[in-house]
């Protein structure tokens, strides 16, 4: 009988690329970051390809001689998307905070699908993968008319090159990196790219339209066994690759193994760069119903279902607020400098991450703001608390919430949205309970979290009146 091996999770983030080695009952046995680098090629900002495959390549051969390995699968964000053709990238991924010109992006949108058809809202920069590749053609063909004067005007009929060339979402890039074997995947496919119908479970007309739909790799389940692991990886060649998925999608299969949220009306929030509320909702929900304009979204499950969703680039904002919420060593100082800025009506008004979050069109701005960092924290902290009620309330969270991610440590944080929610019963997930506890139970479901969740008490402070005047001065849904 063959040996039953470790199973290794890669979770591709926009931040950060994570690898972790787990027994197949699912004990964390290893794991290992990199930062990803911020790349410039030809004048665009692009994905670290490159610099992922070099780290993850090493990192495996280390491993291999650490014990038996069974699977691997992979995970990513949903905006990314990669080309191959000859068995190698055909061009580097795009970075989706890349900005795209004006007028191209007016053209790319006078073509999208309705947002009632594909659940997709149009967003900025490259959030849409329809506009990062209705860029790349318009870039290529004017690359080749520079050349080649007499070029046909209708060059973008296919993807900025011979049809040989296969598309394939970020998470699939790294399933096809390691087996070869290329595939597309619906959660992927179905976080807001607008080349996916969830209700006919089909390519959205304009990934038809446009001849997408038949350069993406055919299709597969997150969780399928789609080849072996190449042997240059030094692991040998019994190593199952798995398809892959969404990174937020993992969470919401991670949430769904506690007992808890099993079956019930519940929502999963994912922390990170972005804070990304998913609803599973316990009747049918009418998704037409959702504010496109807010930055809530449908996306679609591991099993093709649509989540309702909203989110709004929490982490980021955190970040160009200056001050990390986080940490274990500042929870206790953060929780006592809050009632000093509720009294002195230190506050910030939404957002600082334009054009998306649910005030899109809002600069974001510090009122009263302190100068002690402590009560600079708990004003960042209870911000963030107030921008993901604003979301939960617009996709109509109602009996229990998961927060899970990095920022699930924030003491403050957490409390202050059970605070806020009354109604909601709000649990944290522990640190293993993440993308790579959903991944590991698409392979083995029976692998169940190993940390129970912890029960979020509400604070002692009444955030009723603080939370009106936020809404009053820029906050109001």
């Amino acid at each position: 009988m063959a040996e039953i091996g470790d199973i290794i999770v890669l979770d591709v983030g926009k931040t950060l690329s994570k690898l972790s080695r787990w027994s197949s009952d699912g004990a964390l046995l290893d794991k290992v970051t990199r930062p990803n680098a911020k790349v410039e090629m030809d004048g665009l900002s692009v994905l670290d390809a490159h610099g992922i495959g070099a780290w993850l390549t090493e990192t495996l051969r280390n491993w291999a001689k650490s014990g038996t390995v069974s699977a691997i699968i992979p995970v990513g964000h949903g905006a990314g998307v990669a080309a191959i053709r000859d068995g190698k990238l055909a061009f580097p991924p795009l970075d989706y905070e890349q900005d795209i010109p004006d007028e191209v992006m007016a053209e790319y949108r006078a073509q999208r699908d309705p947002f009632a058809e594909t659940g997709s809202p149009a967003l900025p920069m490259g959030l849409n993968i329809g506009a990062q590749l209705h860029w790349l053609e318009h870039r290529h063909c004017e690359q080749s008319e520079a050349i080649q004067p007499s070029a046909p005007l209708d060059c973008r009929a296919s993807l900025a090159m011979t049809g040989s060339t296969t598309l394939l979402p970020w998470a699939q890039y790294w399933s096809w990196f390691l087996s070869g074997i290329a595939t597309s995947e619906v959660t992927s496919l179905g976080c807001h790219s607008d080349l996916w119908n969830p209700a006919k479970s089909d390519y959205s007309g304009l990934a038809k339209k446009r001849g997408w739909a038949r350069q993406f790799a055919p299709l597969a389940k997150a969780g399928d066994v789609i080849g072996m692991l190449r042997p240059e990886f030094g692991m040998g060649d019994a190593v199952n690759i798995h398809c892959g998925l969404h990174d937020s999608n993992a969470a919401l299969i991670a949430a769904r193994g506690f007992p808890e949220m099993e079956g019930r009306e519940a929502t999963v929030l994912s922390t990170g760069t972005w804070f990304i509320a998913m609803r599973s909702p316990h009747a049918p929900l009418d998704l037409s119903a959702l504010a496109e304009a807010r930055d809530c979204l449908v996306n679609v499950d591991a099993y093709g279902q649509p989540v309702p969703s909203a989110r709004f680039m929490g982490g980021r904002e955190i970040e160009l607020l200056g001050s990390r919420i986080d940490l274990a060593e500042d929870q206790a100082e953060m929780l006592k400098a809050l009632p000093r800025v509720l009294a002195s009506g230190a506050m910030i008004l939404p957002s600082f991450a334009p054009d998306c979050g649910p005030f899109p069109d809002r600069a974001g701005e510090w009122l009263r703001k302190p100068d002690d960092r402590n009560e600079q924290r708990a004003a960042i902290a209870l911000y963030a608390a107030l921008m993901t009620d604003t979301s939960l309330d617009l996709i109509g969270t109602q009996d229990m919430l998961l927060v899970e991610g990095r920022f699930a440590r924030s003491e403050l944080f957490t409390r202050a949205l059970a605070t806020l929610r009354p109604g909601t019963t709000v649990y944290a997930a522990s640190e293993d309970a993440d993308v790579s506890l959903g991944a590991l139970r698409l392979i083995n479901p029976a692998i169940r979290p190993t940390s129970p969740l912890e029960r979020i008490a509400p604070l002692g402070e009444d955030l009723s009146q603080y939370q009106a005047l936020w809404r009053d001065r820029g906050g109001r849904s």
